[in-house]
This record gives structure tokens, sequence and C-alpha cells, in this order.
């Protein structure tokens, strides 16, 4: 399953600023932030994700977070 959610983690500090709240989602295999498209897309990778801890996880890390697709 792979989910993309628009943010506003815009550099590499608020990447590493997230990472600890991301990565102890166990139902994350992987996760990245693209920097270059505008909406700062994070795309998140695993077996049964629930977006809305991601959502959760990223707001409590100080960002903004909206669900874009789920495949």
């Amino acid at each position: 399953m792979i989910q993309t959610f628009k943010t506003n983690i815009n550099c590499k500090n608020c990447k590493k600023t997230v990472s600890g709240f991301l990565n102890e989602l166990s139902d994350l295999t992987a996760w990245d932030v693209d920097f270059n498209s505008t909406e700062k897309v994070l795309t998140v990778k695993g077996d049964q994700i629930d977006h809305k801890k991601v959502i959760d996880a990223v707001t409590e890390a100080g960002f903004d977070i909206e669900l874009l697709k789920t495949n």
C-alpha cells in the first residue's frame, strides 16, 4: 500500500524533525518527502497503513498534512 500526503515539510532539517515521529509507526516500511514538488509530497509505504496515524505523527511533529491519495 502506498499513500501520499500534501505537507509543509520543506527541507532536510524538517525531514529530520519528522523522522522520529514517522519511524515510530510500525505500519510503515518506507517513507520520503519530495522537496521538489510544490506540495512537498510525503509518500509512505507499508502493508496496513492507517492514514490517521500518519497524519497524527506529522501533526505532532509540528507540520501541516493532508491526505492526497491511497493505493
